[in-house]
């Protein structure tokens, strides 16, 4: 078994790095299948990496309020997706994040 390689890469400022949870949603309350190309994609994740946060006016760094191996809610819409080494991610700001779960 091949070791895991490790990611070299620092977001910048208030940016978070996001690995998306897949969720298990094929199948309705009614027991109808739902293909995987209707599926809506998962608005849960995992922190994988984040930026030190964002500067205010006086100069003073803002703390994130998420840390590394949070597992998030995010908005429908939040964040770019970006494929690193084969493996997908959503880069976002820090307020596109709901809640830590």
């Amino acid at each position: 078994m091949a070791a895991k390689k490790k990611m070299n890469i620092k977001p910048l400022a208030n940016r978070v790095l996001v690995k998306r949870l897949e969720e298990d949603l094929q199948k309705t309350a009614g027991g109808i299948i739902v293909p995987d190309t209707a599926m809506e994609k998962p608005q849960r994740g995992k922190v994988v990496a984040m930026g030190p946060g964002r500067m205010n006016e006086e100069g003073k760094r803002i703390k994130m309020d998420v840390k590394v191996g949070d597992d998030i809610l995010f908005g429908k819409w939040s964040g770019s997706e970006i494929s690193i080494d084969g493996d997908e991610f959503l880069f976002m700001k820090d307020d596109d994040i709901l809640a830590v779960l």
